[in-house]
C-alpha cells in the first residue's frame, strides 16, 4: 500500500498548508529484509518512540506483485517493528480486509479473518481500520479491549460519486432518479444494503436470492428476481461491497437483462476482480449489458482492467482515509463519516 500511503499524506499535507498549521508527520522508511532461504525481517529506519504509528497495509493483491500470503506474513512483521521501536499507539489501516471473506464458522474449518485478527492484536496493535467489512459479525472477531476496531462506510463514496457523476442536479434527482432508478441487491442478505442505497435517493429496490453450489466457493447456480414493480425502461444499479469472480453479478445482469430495463449499472466498493472476473464481467461489457461500473482504489486494479473494463469508473478513497487519520491523531469523533448520505443535501 506504498503508493496509497504516499497519496494520503500528500492529502494530509495539503490540508496543513490550506489550514496554516504546521504538521509533524513523518512519513517512516520500513523496508523489508529477505534472507537467503525466505525468512524475513522488517527493519524501520525512523524513529518512531512515542509516536501515533499509522501503517497502511494490504492483506489481498497489491502493486508490488506479493502474493497473498506474502502480504500477510509483511504485514505482521511491520506491526512487530513498530512495537518494538516503542511507538505509543499503532493503527493498522487496511483499506480492504482480504481474510473477510472467511467468516463463516463450520465445525472442521478456520476462520481466516478470525486469524488474521487474533495475531494483529497479540503482537499489540491498538486499532484496526478498513472500509466496509464483508459482514456486520466480522467486527465482534476482536475484543475491544484488546483492540478497537471502526469498519467504515465506504458507500458514503459511491453514492457521491453518482450524485457528482450521474445526477448533478436537484431537478434531475426528483424527476428522473426517484422515478425511474431501482438500486439492486446481489442476494437477499444485501437487501440492507439496497435499502440504504435506496432511502439516499429515493427509490425503490430490487432483491435478488441466489442459490449457491456448496460444493465449490464462489460459485452460484441460480438467480430470482424479487421485485414490487416492473423493471422494463428502468436504470437499475447493482450495489455490493465486492465484486470477486463476478459470477453472482454476472448471473444477476443476465437475469435482470431479461425484465429490459433502460439499462444496468454496477457500483461496488472493493475491486478484487479475482480471475475470471474481468473476462466475465468484460463479457457483459461487449453485448452491451452493463453501462456503468463504479468502484473505488481501495485495491489496486489489474494493469489489464482498463482496456478490458472501458466503462470502469474509479472512485478515491484516499480523501477520506486522510481525514480518518486527521480524526483518530486528533482524537476528534468519526461519527460525521458514518452519518446517513442524502443525496438533497449533498446537490445543494
Amino acid at each position: 500500500m506504498d503508493g496509497y500511503c504516499r497519496e494520503v499524506v500528500r492529502t494530509l499535507e495539503g490540508r496543513a498548508a490550506r489550514d496554516g498549521s504546521a504538521r509533524k508527520d513523518i512519513r517512516g522508511e520500513l523496508s523489508i529484509v529477505k534472507f537467503a532461504d525466505g525468512e524475513m525481517e522488517a527493519e524501520l529506519g525512523t524513529s518512531a518512540r512515542g509516536c501515533d504509528a499509522f501503517l497502511f497495509a494490504g492483506s489481498a493483491r497489491n502493486d508490488r506483485g506479493l502474493s497473498v500470503e506474502e502480504g500477510k506474513v509483511e504485514t505482521y512483521h511491520a506491526v512487530d517493528a513498530l512495537r518494538r521501536a516503542q511507538a505509543a499507539r499503532i493503527t493498522l489501516f487496511e483499506p480492504y480486509c482480504g481474510p473477510g471473506r472467511s467468516d463463516r464458522l463450520t465445525r472442521r474449518n478456520s476462520v481466516g479473518l478470525w486469524v488474521h485478527f487474533k495475531i494483529l492484536a497479540s503482537l499489540g496493535i491498538d486499532h484496526y481500520v478498513t472500509f466496509q467489512l464483508h459482514s456486520e459479525k466480522s467486527k465482534s472477531f476482536i475484543d475491544p479491549v484488546l483492540c478497537a476496531v471502526d469498519d467504515l462506510p465506504a458507500h458514503a463514496l459511491l453514492k457521491a460519486a453518482l450524485c457528482s457523476q450521474f445526477i448533478r442536479t436537484k431537478e434531475t434527482l426528483r424527476d428522473v432518479v426517484k422515478r425511474e432508478w431501482m438500486f439492486c441487491a446481489v442476494d437477499a442478505g444485501g437487501e440492507a444494503l439496497a435499502k440504504r442505497f435506496a432511502s439516499s435517493f429515493g427509490t425503490g429496490i430490487v432483491i435478488s436470492h441466489k442459490q449457491r453450489d456448496y460444493s465449490s466457493p464462489n460459485r452460484v447456480e441460480t438467480i430470482n428476481i424479487l421485485a414490487s414493480e416492473p423493471l422494463e425502461g428502468r436504470t437499475l444499479w447493482i450495489v455490493d461491497d465486492m465484486i470477486d469472480t463476478g459470477d453472482s453479478i454476472c448471473k444477476l445482469v443476465r437475469a435482470l437483462a431479461e425484465r429490459r430495463p433502460a439499462s444496468i449499472n454496477i457500483a461496488v466498493v472493493h475491486p478484487v476482480f479475482s480471475p475470471p472476473a474481468l473476462e466475465r464481467v468484460g463479457s457483459l461489457c461487449d453485448e452491451g449489458l452493463i453501462a456503468n461500473i463504479l468502484v473505488t482504489d481501495t485495491l489496486p486494479c489489474p494493469a489489464e482492467t482498463p482496456a478490458r473494463l472501458p466503462c470502469l469508473r474509479v472512485v478515491a478513497s484516499v480523501g477520506m482515509a486522510a481525514e480518518i487519520v486527521h480524526r483518530l491523531n486528533g482524537e476528534l469523533p468519526l461519527s460525521p463519516l458514518l452519518a446517513p448520505f442524502n443525496a438533497l443535501d449533498y446537490l445543494r
